[in-house]
This record gives structure tokens, sequence and C-alpha cells, in this order.
């Protein structure tokens, strides 16, 4: 791989794709009641079980609330499914390639994730159980419309595909809400990671499609992957550029100085300091380990702490377990 793919590929974190799918013969979730959503979740569970599948079955209503939104936290549900517990179920792989949320928005959401950008891996992980369940199920669908959901905004594919991408240059220069506006016209949003809007935690967004009507899976993928690419190639510009100014090499090392002397680290002032100092480390201004500043900003979130820790903490407690891990960039 050259110099200039690689970082290409080290703006982007992650690829998630969702595909979303509602059983013919039944309402939506949000009219179902307790029992039809538990035999709705039971048959599905028994479904995956006879085809061999090993996911984790984790009913939301027995998780501790902070273990629900460490999950949210490393995107492997939403936080709507966080927020009501009762009802739903969660299905898991151990190595997290694959979750299955039942009855959250629709009966089934079937999410495949990779590492960088790489939508066409992330698409096969989720593709492969809707496979198994449209093989016993009847999705709701129409010959025009394509796959009904809940969300008008999902009829058509019903899949969602995106990727989260570090952007701290295009982030601190101010072009994010020119380029989300760019996006938006081509049929793309931008968000926050763990938010809305232009800015965002850790300068880390989300891009992900709009458009799920008159368009099929593979060529709405290749569109991701495109714009993707040319968003990490205006990033790599912006970077090489902003490096070269004193001002921001200090910023970036003064960043890591604090990290490396640091006894507390709330969650908010570790995505600052990581972000700045994956940025120097990406164009030679320091050396740390960016593979593991991507871990961090996932893993040293408040709620996932406490799953670590397997209680939950106090702030102070989780701040100094924090400020411990990100030391480690730098071993």
């Amino acid at each position: 791989m050259t110099d200039t793919s690689a970082k290409l590929q080290d703006t982007a974190l992650s690829t998630r794709v969702r595909i979303a799918r509602n059983i013919d013969s039944l309402p939506f979730p949000v009219r179902l009641n307790a029992l039809q959503k538990q035999e709705l979740n039971s048959g599905i569970c028994r479904i995956l079980t006879e085809n061999g599948s090993s996911l984790h079955i984790i009913a939301m209503n027995s998780l501790y609330p902070y273990e629900a939104i460490s999950l949210a936290e490393r995107h492997l549900i939403s936080p709507e499914f966080a927020s009501v517990s009762e009802g739903r179920v969660l299905l898991l792989d151990k190595e997290e390639k694959v979750s299955i949320m039942l009855c959250e928005r629709d009966h089934i959401r079937i999410q495949g994730f990779s590492d960088g950008l790489d939508p066409e891996s992330a698409y096969r992980e989720a593709v492969k159980y809707e496979n198994i369940l449209g093989s016993r199920l009847q999705f709701a669908f129409d010959g025009k419309l394509g796959y009904l959901n809940q969300n008008p905004k999902d009829i058509g594919t019903g899949m969602r595909a995106s990727v989260l991408m570090h952007l701290p240059a295009l982030s601190r220069t101010g072009a994010m809400e020119k380029l989300a506006a760019t996006a938006n016209k081509l049929g793309f949003v931008i968000r926050g990671s763990y938010g809305d809007g232009a800015s965002a935690k850790g300068d880390i967004f989300r891009i992900s499609n709009i458009i799920t009507m008159g368009i099929g899976e593979e060529e709405a993928l290749g569109n991701l992957k495109s714009i993707a690419l040319q968003i990490a190639t205006k990033e790599r510009s912006a970077a090489e550029k902003l490096v070269s100014d004193i001002n921001i090499r200090d910023r970036i090392n003064r960043s890591a100085g604090l990290i490396r002397n640091a006894v507390l680290l709330s969650s908010d002032e570790m995505m600052e300091l990581l972000s700045w100092v994956r940025l120097g480390a990406l164009y030679g201004v320091l050396e740390a380990d960016t593979a593991l500043i991507s871990r961090l900003f996932v893993t040293m979130q408040p709620a996932t702490v406490n799953v670590f820790a397997g209680q939950k903490l106090p702030e102070a407690a989780r701040d100094e377990i924090r400020a411990k891990a990100v030391k480690k960039i730098f071993e």
C-alpha cells in the first residue's frame, strides 16, 4: 500500500451496513403488544439457532442501564434501542461484526461491521443473516416501492450504509459545514459520531446514504465508498497543509504532553487530545499508536469504562482509568 492510499484508509475508522426488514403479517413494532413482541423475538431466535447461528442472545431488560448505553457507545445498537428495554432483544456475535436488533423501529434490523473503509465486507456480514431469515419469513415488500419499513425514508432497499471517519483537518479548518451541504445534494448525510451537526467529539463524523429508493444495494455501497474516498482525499490535503503550521505542531505536542502526564482525564478531554495526537502521528509530527487511538475513541467512553470495571463507577474513578489507558499509545 502506498503512503497516499494508507493515509486515505487511515481516515476511515470503520464501516457499518444496516438492513431493516419487517414481517408481512405483523404490524410495525410500535403497534405490537408485549406478548406479540415476545413471540416475534422467540421465533427469530429459533430460526437463527436452527441454522447454526452462534449469536449471543441478549434480552435488553436483563442489562444494567450502563451496559445498554455502552452498546450504543460502541455503535452496536442505536441510542433509541438502548433507551427502551422492554420487548427488545439483541443478537450479537462474539467478534462484534454482526448485531441484530429486534423490535426497534422495525421488526428486524441487521447490522454488519468492518474495519476501515470496506462497505462490501460489512454488507456481506449483514446479508448472510438477512438471507437466513428471508428463507423462512415473508418480509413486507411492495413490487413498486420495495421493502416496507416504519420510517418512509427507509422504504426501498431498507439499507443504510455508513463510514465512520476521523476528519480533524477538515473540522479544524471550518470546512465541514460546506462539505456536509455538498454531500447532502449527492444523497448523503454527515453527522457527528456522538451527535448531529457540523462539530463532533474527537472530530469523528459518520457519512451515510440517504437514498434507499430507485437504487440497488451494490450501487449504493459503491457510491458510499466513492464519496468516502473523496472526503479522505480532501482531509489528507488539508492535513498536510495544517501540520506545516508551527502553531498546530505545538498544539499536537502539547496534547501529547497532557496525555503523558494526566492523572485524570474526562471523556470529552480525551477525545480532543487524542484527535490532535492521531493527526500528528499520521503526518509525522510525533510517534503514537494510531490503531490503539482509534479503539480508545470508543472503549474509553463513560458507560464502556463501567462495563470493563463490572460496575458503575464514580466519575473520578472513570477519569483515572481513562488517563492510565491513553498513556499506552506512546508505549
